[in-house]
Formats: C-alpha cells, sequence, structure tokens
C-alpha cells in the first residue's frame, strides 16, 4: 500500500508491491511539448557525471503511473518534478536539487534552498510564465539524442 505524507514542495511515498521506486536514481519528469524543458533535459543529461537521472515526459504513461503513486496527477503538479528517495519535488526545489547533482560550477545553485520557497517558487513561476514565448513549443515526435534516450523512462 502507498502511503502519501505531503509537505511543501513535495510529498513522502513509501512503497508497496504495488511500485518500486528507483533507489539509485533520480527520475525528472518534463513537460514533452516545451522546447525550454526539453532543452533543460539536454542540459541536466549533459552536466550528469554520474548518469543519476532518469527522464520521462509528464505525458507518458509512465510518468502518469510514477506520479499516481504520490497521488497527483500531471495537471496537479504542473511544473518540473523529481522524484527522488521516494519524495516529489516540484518547482524551485526540484530545479535546485537536479543543479546540486550536477557537474561545478552548476552544482552550486544548491545553494540557493536555503532560500525560502515561497520566494524560489515565485522566481519559478515568472520562468514558467514565459518558457514557451523564451523557446517555443516542441516537436513531441523528435527522437531524442542517444545520451537521453538511453535514460528515458
Amino acid at each position: 500500500m502507498l502511503e502519501v505524507e505531503g509537505t511543501r514542495g513535495h510529498a513522502r511515498a513509501s512503497y508497496g508491491s504495488a511500485m518500486t521506486a528507483p533507489s539509485t536514481h533520480g527520475v525528472v519528469l518534463f513537460d514533452g511539448t516545451c522546447a525550454f524543458c526539453e532543452r533543460s533535459v539536454r542540459f541536466i543529461a549533459t552536466r550528469d557525471p554520474h548518469a543519476y537521472f532518469r527522464f520521462g515526459a509528464s505525458q507518458t504513461a509512465a510518468a502518469h503511473a510514477l506520479l499516481a503513486g504520490f497521488g497527483e496527477t500531471r495537471a496537479s503538479t504542473k511544473s518540473i518534478v523529481l522524484v527522488e528517495d521516494g519524495r516529489l519535488y516540484r518547482k524551485s526545489t526540484a530545479v535546485l536539487r537536479i543543479a546540486r547533482r550536477l557537474s561545478a560550477p552548476w552544482s552550486f545553485a544548491a545553494i540557493f534552498l536555503a532560500v525560502p520557497q515561497p520566494l524560489r517558487d515565485a522566481a519559478y513561476d515568472l520562468v514558467a510564465a514565459v518558457r514557451h514565448r523564451i523557446a517555443g513549443t516542441s516537436n513531441a515526435c523528435e527522437i531524442p539524442p542517444p545520451e537521453i534516450r538511453e535514460r528515458l523512462i
């Protein structure tokens, strides 16, 4: 049975036989129709020295199942999502927890986790509101490069 404990910015889950958590990898869920998000995935993948992260478009069945395990839906998250160590993180917390595992100097961005979450999320929301204007939309049928393809969920 899945138990979910919610806190600001993330949820914690205990996994039973219905679902297993990736124990050695974090999973990044992103909007597969957003060119900014897809470029962010490429950015992460090329700066992830230990290939820690796995990736999935939030529109996929695998992402829906992963989110459902936390009592969430794509509509309820509406942001980048990181699932790590049985917890779900979103918005700025997800971005900064991802950054802390990247190669330097990007890992230094994790210091901003000390900034109060409402302020961080306000900055995240500003970028999220204009992301399609910054980078446009994406061709969801585009085949990702091999270094990302092998890391898709």
